[in-house]
């Protein structure tokens, strides 16, 4: 079996390789950052690729052709984008975020749907945020692109579904992780507040108080992609210890 994970030299994306290269998996990791994709295992197999160029997607769909097909496509590359009042983010910066973002999860699609069609099987896992579910005061670039992610799920869930290829988004809530440490940081910024308040903030604004783990997420993606999840598509799955309060505050 061979997953492709996009954006996997790191945080979510190198705990799915992690954890579906002990469910037997072998893994492909694609990430724009080099120096990451050294550090990654032997076993893996790694490429410098820009997940939302399409000359680059198509090329290394290419490759993964002529190495026998794929069985799980986990679409994961995607930008923090601005954290600002929506008068003041960029166009700029909102087209970056929105294209790298979802550009990125409709290209994995694109190039993988072919593939999975032809083995009859398959799955593709998407990761969204609960800022796709519930929208995220400061963040619209980001959260916009998360919501399109979730939609581009649900067409591929229907498109693909009578070719026996299931379709899932994870939205994980905050992950623990120096990208999330970047964005409480900015935050913190923007709402005049210290960054452990904001910690504080998104931490008591879960049920269960508390982030979550890169290895959470994974290991939803290992069982979104196993035969216990045989009849499971179509879905948005947070992992996220049940956010009541989108808007974290002091």
């Amino acid at each position: 079996m061979r997953v492709l994970i996009t954006a996997g030299a790191s945080g979510i994306g190198f705990a799915m390789g992690e954890a579906f290269a002990a469910a037997g998996y072998d893994v492909w990791v694609t990430d724009v950052d080099g120096v990451a994709l050294a550090e990654c295992p032997a076993t893996w197999t790694t490429r410098l690729v820009d997940a939302a160029n399409e000359a680059q997607m198509r090329g290394l769909f290419e490759e993964i052709t002529s190495a026998g097909g794929l069985d799980v496509a986990c679409a994961n590359a995607g930008i923090a984008g601005p954290t600002a009042r929506v008068e003041d983010v960029a166009w700029e910066d909102w087209k970056i975020c929105v294209d790298i973002t979802l550009g990125a999860a409709f290209l994995t699609a694109k190039f993988a749907a072919p593939l999975l069609k032809a083995a009859g099987a398959g799955a593709i896992i998407l990761t969204s945020s609960t800022a796709g579910v519930f929208g995220y005061p400061n963040r619209a670039p980001y959260s916009a692109a998360k919501w399109g992610v979730i939609g581009l799920m649900k067409t591929l869930a229907m498109e693909l579904g009578p070719f026996g290829i299931r379709a899932n988004a994870i939205c994980p809530g905050a992950v623990e992780g120096p990208r999330m440490d970047g964005v409480l940081q900015r935050e913190a910024a923007a709402k005049g507040m210290t960054r452990d308040a904001v910690y504080d903030g998104y931490a008591s604004g879960t049920s269960m108080r508390t982030f979550v783990r890169a290895q959470d997420i994974a290991n939803m993606a290992v069982f979104l992609a196993s035969e216990g999840a045989a009849r499971v598509s179509g879905q948005v799955i947070s992992v996220d210890g049940h956010t009541e309060n989108p808007d974290p505050k002091p």
